[in-house]
């Protein structure tokens, strides 16, 4: 999405739709399981291919490969293509027509039936073909004679309870259907979207209303005042409009359970089942029962229980049948209700994977339901009763999944459905679990203990609380270690998860925040409640390293996750003083349950410790780390690095590696070639022919020279997230870097200093926020020349045990694995240790020198973080490669490079050093807002817990008052006295968890909090706030109280009202209690991920940013429909997945697909990540863009000021994304003849893009122009000139006269000038002569829509190519003949590899 116009292409398609990293950020760019970031892939044009195939065995740790690309591609083929179509036959319905798949069971047919508008109220049936009852687990392709145009009879069948309750619960569904209240209550995985609301129904459709000529007339442009360009009002309620089908339609005033349930003995034998009792509409109470043959009507009433059929008892097979006979109302307003239900979008309807809360909520009236009201008082999770034995066994089930074949596509896409399907409702269960054990409903297993230590067992599920117990982490930081470990424990859970080597087993884990307390949900090891800890733990420490076992069948185990986790084998000593060897840290322990599986738990040490906040007595930390305050005293001693931390790490080493090995052959080349002696023939260099003897010296000077410049670029920012502007420059046949930097290394270049095995790189560029060209790994092998022989030196050198290689080689190899210390001497290989200075744990005497190394390369690492990737991340900033709108944004782009969130105060001083701080101003903004929001979430969590349940919104309203309210004596509303018996409360007071002394919470006042928030953020980020006061911070820092209020909520989870809240007023407090509607649970879990669609959803971006773009579209709607199979119809990689796609369509030209394609983006983004997510942001934009396109200007409008209101929402006016929005507005503003509202916001663009881009920058003279074009419109030349000039100085200096954009823009400019004079004349004329003067006509255009698309296509990013067949083959020739061009004059080894893979392509010691 980021304009292009900054290297205007030539004609080659824009090779990057592949959005900016932002914007991708939610899917693909989340690292594939062995978290090399994707960015690798995605970016790097062809050799994306070769690493998308290769990156599959490395996921298995198991190692077995994937069996090539292309055979992948068939098998999906065959699957596709094989659907076929059955006639269903239903009762009192015509017979109609279904396409199903073979893979298909029976039962999705079921659920096809119950959802289809005239099946619908049908549960209980069964499928017949030819007379024989179709089993609902078997697959489609499985049934004899189940062919093209087969029949199936739906045949209705008798009721069990079972059945009848199911049938009870879907037809209280059905009428609820259009009801958001479960949205807004995040039950039942549903969730908000409010598309529709402003495309007015389906997009789809629109093409019936369109009447292009007349709709100009029609549009009404006018935005709402709150979002023109610098207003100041900030309104909450638009946030969730009113949507007219809300107001549903009555059916029943009630329908309930009957109070004479359950059916005496006597009836039971009868048939009865279950007895309802129903209110219609018109006033008419009426008893049910549910029998086995169905539904009718008896004789009781409220008090007399009289259970014979009523006269006409109207049985019949289903509910909604007997209703729609009592109640005429029941029936019209059913059939509408359905009808309506059926219209909207299937993905306003499904269910998402994971709840996704709302922060705000109307007030909505509680209305009576029986299957909540059933459902709460059972500890069944809704869809329990549809599986035998009542309680599911959670381990099982997520150990079975993982046991699944994967030996084939087919195979893997089941195995990973099941494993995605089983962890999502685990987490749902673990959320629902957690909330009643923190709310008091669950029995402690050990009653007798204090609160705080009780441990509890809900649904086979084990809880425990994130408090130190018993002094496990005294040593650790207490309490501060014990809440910091389980997410810790998580990420490991994770890692090992994603590695999925088979016969080691993780426990399922979900971490749940609830009312201030965390809880740890795990799945429970069979046999682990009966045995005592001690004898069960035949692997690893349960006492923090003073006692250590260790069990070769672990070792094993783990030996096969040591290489893509990086951890190294090491011994440690036990208590008796003998080394015992491990794989990972102490504290993991290796469990064998009663299953005869291998567990592993405890995995909170999995990645190597952070020194910089781990001060160890007389250990020295590196200059950079030091010059920056480190090593910081920590509130625990357990931060380590993150796992994309570690990869970068290694993937930096690696490249460095490579040019150490490349350098020194170079340099023994080049020694030999000066003695003129004839090289061995391992490594005959091909590659240099043209170098003659006499120039070997230069050759290698330059070589050095060229390395250095090569490293010195690398080290500030090779590992950003995508540097999209090579890989589109490159693309585009531009000057690429390599070619540059190899005639002029950079002045100053910076030689790689090493110094006793670790290297300091000298980074003068760095300060200025990184080099000027972010080096793509490929351009790195052209650059330097030595490097392709490197490579096939490391490479034969691990193929066959050096032996037939020479000294000299094997020197080099060992020197440069030396250097970046690697753990093996033949090969780069590097792996962490992670129990170096862990507390307790003592290393045997004969490996200190390997300790010593380790220690070193933590240092190493830890130096890294601080002197690359924040400074990377800065820069990425600068460029507008990562482009954060809010603190989840902020939060992902810092934990993409590795960087922890207790690093954000050191990013905000690293930020407010820049010279170029005002170009960072956004990023400085969101960064503070995320510091005192997230300072303010630890403080109310610890408030929280002194807060007893009756008190809670009271409690929550005052924290907000005094936290975001002016009023500065912010008083508390105790709860009333009367309800509060102190008498009673003296023995209960220990039953809630924490229960201290229960109001003390309403003594906090807000000077109080805001002094506390900049005491924590000093302590905790060591970073000094200057605000004593919210009214002081918002001043200071430009913040918005309505942002901070939405992360406070969504961190916190609090619910609140959508009304309108003054903060600012001095007299009374903004919230009241009513305004608290509830507290929702914070929930992390890990995310399983579809490996083989991710792959294809790489090619397919790596084949589009070469411009194959019909090709790119085939992979990328592979992967929409393996995402599909393995994920269900909702995810965010699915969304990632449209929006490309719709992307794609637009380029090629079809813009009705495009435009459902992102219709459906749009959607799933509002229902998974939530209607104001900046990625929903985003997908505002692309579907007002494709709207535009298709003619709907109004659609287009609206969207576009939905998008701009919820900006300003999440981030406010000031941000870079803001200008392109306001771009966009006022393009569209000005091809509706709105020229005052246009220039408005395009003015707003241009003061925005001159802040953020600088003022000499092309987008800043795309800006002048789109306004002159404005001006044009309005006949004022003057300004028109004006604006064109400036743009024409711009395009002049940057692009050179001869550059098409410059002459554009000065033939326009003469244009313009013709008109201004032409004009003048007429006036003077009109002056001269009167009223008789005669007048020329003057030519005022209003601009057509073409050229307005044209323009927006442009802003966007998009650069259209007309495709023919042709045009698509003289693309690909000229796309190849430019890679021969670039290639040529280099090593032909090159060619065959494509890129230097960053995917350890080197010698590995397996």
């Amino acid at each position: 999405m980021v304009s292009k116009t900054d290297d205007i292409p030539a004609s080659v398609p824009d090779c990057s739709p592949v959005e900016r990293a932002e914007d991708g950020d939610t899917a693909p760019k989340k690292t594939c399981p062995c978290e090399h970031s994707a960015a690798a892939v995605v970016m790097n044009g062809d050799g994306g291919h070769d690493q998308a195939e290769e990156a599959e065995p490395k996921q298995d740790g198991s190692g077995d490969t994937d069996p090539g690309d292309d055979s992948n591609e068939q098998e999906v083929i065959v699957i596709q293509d094989t659907g076929f179509t059955v006639k269903i036959q239903a009762p009192g319905t015509e017979p109609f027509d279904l396409q199903v798949s073979p893979q298909e069971m029976v039962q999705e047919i079921h659920q096809v039936l119950m959802d289809r508008e005239d099946t619908c109220h049908r549960t209980c049936f069964s499928l017949q073909l030819d007379g024989n009852v179709l089993d609902n687990f078997a697959e489609l392709k499985s049934i004899e004679g189940l062919q093209e145009g087969s029949l199936l009879k739906v045949v209705e069948e008798p009721y069990t309870v079972r059945e009848a309750r199911i049938h009870v619960r879907h037809i209280r569904d059905l009428l609820k259907s259009l009801d958001p209240s479960d949205a807004y209550n995040g039950v039942d995985c549903n969730s908000l979207s409010f598309l529709s609301v402003f495309t007015d129904g389906d997009l789809g459709d629109s093409g019936k209303r369109k009447k292009k000529g007349s709709e100009l007339e029609q549009i009404d442009c006018t935005p709402p005042e709150h979002i023109l360009p610098s207003s100041k009002d900030r309104p909450l309620v638009p946030l969730q409009p009113q949507n007219k089908d809300w107001k549903p339609l009555q059916c029943l005033k009630v329908l309930t359970m009957s109070g004479w349930n359950p059916p005496p003995g006597n009836r039971k034998m009868h048939g009865d089942l279950m007895y309802l009792y129903v209110v219609t509409v018109e006033e008419r109470h009426v008893s049910i029962t549910a029998s086995t043959r169905g539904f009718y009507l008896n004789q009781s009433t409220t008090y007399t229980f009289n259970p014979k059929p009523a006269n006409p008892s109207f049985l019949s097979h289903s509910l909604v049948e007997l209703l729609s006979q009592i109640s005429p109302a029941f029936k019209k307003n059913f059939t509408s209700l359905q009808k309506k239900r059926v219209q909207r979008h299937p993905f306003e309807r499904i269910a998402t994977p994971f709840q996704v809360y709302s922060w705000t909520a109307p007030q909505i009236d509680h209305a009576m339901d029986c299957v909540r009201a059933e459902d709460a008082y059972t500890s069944r999770l809704g869809y329990e009763e549809h599986i035998p034995g009542q309680t599911r066994d959670w381990n099982e089930e997520l150990q079975t999944t993982r046991e699944l074949p994967r030996k084939n596509l087919p195979e893997r896409l089941l195995r990973e459905r099941a494993i995605f399907k089983v962890h999502s409702d685990f987490a749902a269960a673990a959320t629902r679990g957690a909330m009643a054990v923190i709310d008091g409903n669950v029995m402690a297993i050990n009653p007798g203990e204090e609160t705080r230590m009780q441990m509890f067992i809900w649904n086979n599920i084990f809880f425990s609380l994130g408090f130190d117990v018993r002094d496990h982490y005294k040593e650790l930081g207490g309490d501060a270690a014990a809440h910091a470990a389980p997410t810790n424990d998580l990420n490991g859970v994770r890692a090992y998860g994603a590695v999925d080597v088979e016969g080691l087993y993780t426990l399922g884990t979900v971490v749940v925040d609830y009312r201030g307390y965390r809880v740890t949900a795990q799945s429970i090891i069979p046999g682990i409640l009966e045995r005592e800890q001690e004898q069960s733990v035949i692997y690893g420490s349960i006492d923090f390293g003073k006692t250590v076992v260790s069990h070769p069948k672990y070792l094993e185990l783990l030996e096969k996750t040591s290489r893509p986790l990086k951890v190294q084998r090491h011994s440690v000593l036990n208590e008796k003083d003998t080394a015992v060897e491990l794989c990972s840290s102490v504290e993991c322990k290796g469990i064998i349950g009663n299953d005869g599986r291998h567990y592993i738990l405890d995995l909170l040490r999995t990645f190597p410790p952070d020194l910089n906040f781990l001060p160890v007595e007389g250990e020295e930390l590196s200059p950079e780390s030091k010059k920056q305050g480190f090593p910081r005293q920590h509130r625990h001693r357990l931060a380590c690095l993150r796992q994309e931390l570690i990869e970068a790490f290694v993937e930096h080493r690696y490249l460095l590696f490579m040019k150490m090995a490349a350098l020194q052959l170079m340099q023994q080349k080049a020694n030999k070639e000066s003695k003129a002696a004839s090289l061995p023939e391992s490594i005959t260099a091909e590659s240099e022919p043209d170098i003659k003897p006499e120039a070997a010296p230069e050759a290698s000077e330059k070589a050095c020279e060229a390395a250095s410049t090569a490293f010195d670029s690398l080290t500030s920012s090779e590992f950003t997230s995508t540097p999209e502007e090579t890989a589109s420059e490159a693309a585009l046949g531009h000057e690429t870097p390599s070619k540059s930097q190899e005639t002029s290394p950079t002045e100053n270049a910076a030689v790689p200093t090493v110094t006793n095995g670790t290297h300091e790189p000298t980074i003068p560029e760095s300060k200025k926020g990184g080099c000027d060209h972010p080096l793509e790994g490929k351009e790195v092998a052209e650059t330097i020349p030595g490097l392709a022989q490197a490579k096939e030196l490391a490479e034969s050198l691990a193929a066959d045990d050096g032996s037939g290689i020479d000294p000299k080689s094997r020197e080099v190899v060992l020197n440069a694995c030396k250097a970046v210390g690697s753990i093996s001497n033949t090969s780069f290989d590097i792996r962490f240790n992670p129990d170096i200075f862990s507390p307790g744990v003592r290393f045997p005497e004969n490996s200190a020198e390997e300790i010593q190394k380790q220690k070193q390369l933590l240092k190493d690492a830890a130096a890294f973080l601080v002197s690359c990737q924040i400074p990377s991340l800065i820069k990425d900033c600068l460029d507008h490669t990562a482009l954060p709108m809010d603190g989840a944004t902020l939060t992902e782009a810092l934990h993409q490079r590795g960087i922890n969130v207790r690093y954000l105060g050191n990013v905000l001083e690293f930020v407010d050093k820049m010279p170029a701080k005002p170009q960072l101003e956004h990023v400085y903004r969101i960064g503070i807002t995320e510091l005192i929001t997230r300072c303010t979430k630890h403080i109310f969590k610890t408030y929280l817990q002194g807060v007893e349940l009756s008190a809670l919104s009271a409690a929550v309203s005052h924290f907000l008052n005094c936290f975001l309210s002016s009023f500065p004596d912010a008083v508390a509303h105790l709860p009333a006295d009367e309800l509060v018996s102190r008498k009673k409360n003296k023995k209960r007071r220990n039953r809630v968890p924490g229960g201290g002394d229960n109001t003390a919470w309403a003594s906090l006042t807000p000077s109080e909090l805001w002094k506390n928030i900049t005491t924590e953020a000093l302590s905790y980020y060591h970073f000094t706030l200057q605000c004593e006061s919210v009214d002081q911070a918002v001043e200071k820092y430009g913040l918005q109280k309505i942002i901070l209020l939405r992360e406070i909520s969504v961190k916190a989870g609090i619910q609140i009202l959508i009304k309108e809240y003054n903060f600012d007023s001095r007299h009374k407090p903004a919230l009241t209690e009513e305004d608290i509607l509830n507290i929702f649970p914070v929930v992390k879990h890990v995310n399983p991920k579809a490996s083989d669609a991710f792959h294809f959803f790489q090619s397919g971006q790596a084949k589009v940013q070469q411009g194959f773009l019909k090709e790119g579209c085939e992979l990328i709607n592979e992967a929409l429909n393996l995402f599909n199979n393995v994920y269900g119809a909702m995810h965010v990689e699915i969304c990632a997945c449209l929006r490309l796609l719709a992307r794609l369509n637009y380029i090629m030209g079809d813009h009705p697909e495009a435009l459902s394609n992102q219709q459906k983006a749009v959607l799933m983004s509002e229902r998974v990540l939530g209607i104001e997510h900046p990625n929903t942001i985003q997908e505002y934009m692309h579907l007002a863009l494709y709207c535009f396109a298709n003619g709907q200007l109004s659609t287009a409008l609206k969207l576009l000021y939905r998008a701009r209101y919820l900006m300003l929402l999440v981030c406010g006016e000031d941000h870079p994304e803001m200008a392109l929005l306001d771009s966009n507005i006022g393009l569209v503003l000005h091809g509706v003849m709105e020229y005052d509202l246009s220039l408005r916001f395009l003015e707003n663009a241009l003061s925005i893009n001159s802040k953020y881009h600088g003022p000499r920058s092309l987008k800043v003279a795309l800006s002048h122009h789109l306004v002159a074009r404005v001006y044009e419109s309005k006949a004022e030349f003057r300004s028109a000139l004006q604006h064109e000039k400036e743009g024409y100085t711009i395009y002049k200096n940057q692009v050179g006269e001869a550059h098409e954009k410059t002459r554009e823009s000065s033939e326009y400019l003469k244009y313009l000038t013709q008109q201004a004079v032409a004009l003048q004349r007429t006036m003077n004329e009109i002056y001269k002569n009167g009223s008789n003067a005669s007048i020329m006509p003057l030519k005022f255009t209003a601009p057509s829509m073409a050229s307005v698309l044209e323009q927006l296509n442009i802003i966007n990013g998009i650069i259209f190519i007309p495709l023919s067949q042709k045009d698509l083959e003289n693309l690909k020739a000229e796309v190849q003949r430019r890679q021969q061009l670039q290639d040529s004059g280099k090593a032909e080894e090159q060619q065959e590899d494509g890129q230097l893979a960053l995917e350890d392509k080197l010698p590995v010691d397996d």
